[in-house]
């Protein structure tokens, strides 16, 4: 899957901090498929001389073991994750990345180490940065306005980032720039994550299609509730497994945080109670809860991330990502 020819070694030899090669490693164990990425990312890097792609998805829908494999087979890529703990924040993005790029730690902005690397590139050449969980970015302590991780607006010849987030608003994108760019939506292809998750399921389960059938039906195409459900299919457990009730927990934490005011947080769980029993419009949710449809959308915006939006008798209908997370709140 090496995409592109390698920059001159004194360019572009990343050597990951250990706990990002711990993330790669994991990651990419049992992986299977996403060809369909792949290509669309080669695409972009051969019709593009520079640009940012875009894979979003879904809480679990594969997009960490994506980006994981890119990099694991083609060492060249520097990487960023930025779900990891203390590496939410643009100062850290920014001195990894810078000495990755440069092998030091010095003050060299990225912007213009990005245009050294770019000068010395041959036209062939690529470099490629790729920056997992941008919805992991905790941007209050970056200049108002800003793109998140102060990423480049205008990127120079030959350079390329590529991202992966869940789903967001596009007003609320948090990224101007004015490069070529491409976004490629997981949700969009079905067929192909049916195949790939039938795969996944096969290394597990052999020659049992009744229940390969009812577990590529209960997955939803979500690859992280298969890594928890798949090991414990011998295993008798009363509700989730624990690495999957933690992970929700996880969605819970964020959906409703703790520095929220009494009014905020009564709302807040009052709207998730009534998406925990199944798909509403922001009418309905309101109705039901005796508030102004105003609010609830905005509960419902912030909550993006984590919902599933379906039109309905041209209405939008929002639900929670998987039925196990709404397992998991009910």
């Amino acid at each position: 899957m090496n995409t592109s020819p390698r920059p001159p070694t004194p360019i572009n030899s990343p050597s990951y901090p250990r706990e990002f090669q711990q993330v790669i490693l994991e990651k990419s164990q049992n992986f299977v498929g996403r060809t369909f990425v792949f290509t669309a990312i080669s695409n972009f890097l051969q019709h593009h001389d520079r640009g940012y792609f875009t894979i979003i998805g879904a809480p679990g829908s594969g997009k960490s073991a994506i980006l994981a494999k890119y990099v694991q087979e083609d060492p060249h890529v520097i990487y960023y994750n930025a779900q990891l703990p203390g590496k939410n924040r643009a100062e850290e993005f920014l001195t990894s990345t810078c000495t990755q790029l440069a092998q030091t730690s010095g003050d060299t902005s990225l912007y213009s180490l990005l245009q050294q690397v770019s000068d010395q590139l041959n036209p062939e050449q690529k470099l490629i940065i790729a920056i997992d969980a941008l919805d992991a970015i905790d941007t209050s302590h970056q200049s108002i306005g800003s793109n998140i991780f102060y990423l480049p607006r205008y990127l120079p010849q030959g350079v390329y980032f590529l991202l992966t987030r869940r789903p967001f608003l596009k007003t609320k994108s948090g990224l101007l720039i004015e490069a070529p760019s491409q976004v490629l939506d997981l949700a969009a292809y079905p067929e192909q994550n049916r195949e790939d998750i039938e795969a996944y399921i096969r290394r597990y389960v052999n020659n049992d299609e009744e229940l390969t059938a009812q577990l590529i039906a209960n997955s939803e195409n979500n690859f992280l509730y298969l890594s928890q459900i798949l090991p414990t299919i011998s295993k008798e457990f009363d509700g989730l497994p624990p690495g999957l009730e933690a992970y929700y927990q996880q969605h819970l934490d964020k959906m409703i945080p703790v520095n929220l005011s009494s009014e905020q947080r009564e709302l807040k769980l009052s709207v998730l109670k009534v998406l925990a029993e199944g798909s509403s419009s922001a009418e309905t949710i309101a109705s039901r809860i005796d508030v102004d449809e105003y609010d609830v959308e905005e509960v419902l915006e912030d909550w993006r991330e984590f919902l599933r939006l379906e039109e309905v008798d041209g209405e939008i209908v929002y639900g929670v990502y998987h039925w196990s997370f709404g397992y998991f709140l009910q």
